[in-house]
């Protein structure tokens, strides 16, 4: 952890705030963090928030919490600080490694991240990516990243397009299905707002175990579906002509293509 004790995050928007409660609840010290927002927001007790670019300090990380679009107009506030010494984070989707370091060519390492906002409760999937990081700060990145959920460190950097629809979105889709959900059950004469903690309680239980299981998602969903049953009824309509694995392969597969458009644009513009 002293590898980053000192970690400048640009722009504490939704997702670098949520990085910075789980980071705060895992235990890493609130000293270790300065947050810049051009306009003042909350930021938990022990962080230090400046409104101004603090030029002339040294950090060893820089994290771009500013949206992907915004990147290429605060780019040159953020390359000064960006030295041999410093390693940039970017938590940007569709921003590759090699258009970060041209960039920021000063940059001692250019590290990915693709977290989601699970992370708060030290529950997301972190996939990373690096460029110009020794084994021992990969590990460093590592034992940062682990409580906020499970780092995984990506073969190819081309698998950010598919880690981007499954990590990064997936939870919308999640949440998209919960609310089907309980519309439904609503439609079948539950009070709207009991369908929808019935629904989130339901999802909640089935991930967690999910998670603790040694079977798969696929052996657990055949487990509770009995031959004959009201759940292999459902099922039955969700797996008509591989309906549900058709819908998912669409929705992630135009999450992937978007994230591919996002990186040809970033490129472009670099």
């Amino acid at each position: 952890m002293a590898r980053f004790s000192s970690i400048l995050i640009f722009g504490c928007g939704n997702m670098a705030g949520a990085m910075l409660e789980g980071w705060l609840a895992g235990g890493v010290p609130a000293s270790t963090f300065t947050v810049y927002n051009r306009t003042p927001k909350p930021v938990p007790e022990g962080v230090e928030q400046v409104n101004a670019v603090p030029q002339g300090r040294v950090f060893d990380a820089v994290m771009i919490g500013v949206k992907p679009q915004v990147l290429g107009s605060v780019v040159d506030q953020i390359e000064p600080l960006a030295g041999p010494e410093t390693t940039v984070f970017s938590i940007l989707a569709g921003n590759e490694l090699a258009s970060l370091a041209a960039q920021f060519p000063r940059a001692g390492a250019i590290l990915r991240i693709m977290p989601n906002l699970a992370c708060a409760l030290g529950k997301s999937p972190i996939a990373l990516g690096a460029q110009g990081l020794g084994a021992a700060d990969l590990e460093a990145v590592t034992t940062l990243m682990a409580p906020l959920g499970t780092p995984e460190w990506m073969e190819s950097e081309d698998q950010f397009h598919a880690v981007t629809a499954l990590a990064g979105s997936g939870p919308a889709y999640v949440y998209r299905f919960i609310d089907a959900l309980a519309t439904g059950a609503a439609e079948l004469g539950i009070e709207p707002a009991k369908a929808q903690r019935l629904a989130t309680a339901m999802v909640e239980g089935a991930a967690a175990l999910a998670s603790a299981s040694p079977l798969s998602a696929g052996q657990l969903a055949d487990k509770v579906a009995s031959p004959g049953g009201t759940t292999r009824a459902g099922m039955n309509v969700l797996d008509a002509d591989g309906a549900i694995n058709a819908l998912m392969l669409a929705t992630l597969t135009a999450a992937r293509n978007r994230s591919e458009e996002m990186a040809q644009e970033a490129r472009s513009k670099g």
